[in-house]
């Protein structure tokens, strides 16, 4: 036990040695020596203590030969703490002032896979997948013969993937809890911003499902256009689709909808 209890004193004394030579060095006032120390951080991964160290001394080097290696280190190291946004924001800095060092290209692609590292669940807020993708295809137009354009154009896929995702449940959701016009104005926003779409001819369905039960409900004065509207949609659907799942369905929707306008004039 007082093998133990001894053991304990020495690792608790070692380690309060240590965070008091770290704050000795942190705050000597020795730029030079502080710089060679957060170097030897990063290089060891200790990356919280690099950032520490290099947040004391980067306005002192900031025009210096060092500059660009502590800048690049220094915005690696926040996305190595996973500080995303503030890593981001570093290589993109790195990469203007920098214009012609070796890690430009790097630090550009560095800055919107930052962003793609913060696209989250596509029922989230998605202006951080927005921002990756508008960098990787500035990223794309720099460099296009590039590995790394490879890269991006398939981030790029996924991502758009999840926004594609996200607006047509936006739609769904409309349809669901029976908000039709909602729902036909953002299923149309669905196929507009997503043309290749997989789920054109579900969406298209809904259009005319969601626009079909709208004209049902509609005051007499909106009907007869709500119900011409339906038929638009569900002429085109037949035209792209003549072998739909839901070809009947649609059939039925132009019969019902016909006879509707037909009594609506003869009224």
């Amino acid at each position: 036990m007082n093998l133990y209890k001894g053991i304990l004193v020495f690792v608790v004394l070692f380690l309060a040695s240590c965070k008091s030579e770290f704050e000795a060095l942190r705050t000597s006032n020795q730029p030079e020596k502080v710089y060679k120390a957060a170097n030897k951080y990063y290089d060891n991964k200790e990356y919280d203590r690099a950032v520490a160290l290099y947040d004391v001394v980067i306005q002192f080097y900031r025009g210096r030969k060092e500059a660009e290696d502590l800048f690049y280190r220094y915005a690696y190291a926040h996305y190595h703490l996973g500080d995303f946004i503030l890593a981001s924001t570093y290589f993109k800095n790195f990469a203007t002032t920098f214009g012609n060092s070796q890690n430009k290209q790097e630090a550009e692609y560095m800055s919107a896979y930052s962003n793609y590292r913060l696209s989250p669940n596509f029922k989230l807020d998605q202006s951080y997948t927005e921002k990756a993708i508008e960098g990787f295809e500035q990223f794309i137009n720099a460099y296009p013969e590039t590995e790394r354009a490879q890269e991006a154009n398939k981030l790029i896929d996924d991502m758009r993937r999840k926004l594609e995702q996200k607006s047509f449940e936006q739609g769904n959701l409309y349809y669901k809890i029976g908000q039709y016009q909602a729902a036909v104005t953002a299923f149309q926003n669905t196929l507009k911003d997503f043309p290749e779409s997989k789920k054109a001819e579900e969406i298209r369905w809904l259009i005319i499902r969601s626009s079909y039960v709208l004209a049902e409900n509609s005051v007499i004065e909106k009907r007869e256009d709500r119900y011409n509207q339906c038929l638009e949609f569900a002429k085109t659907f037949q035209r792209k689709y003549p072998k739909s799942r839901w070809a009947g369905d649609v059939k039925k929707i132009i019969q019902d909808s016909t006879s509707e306008i037909n009594k609506i004039k003869k009224a």
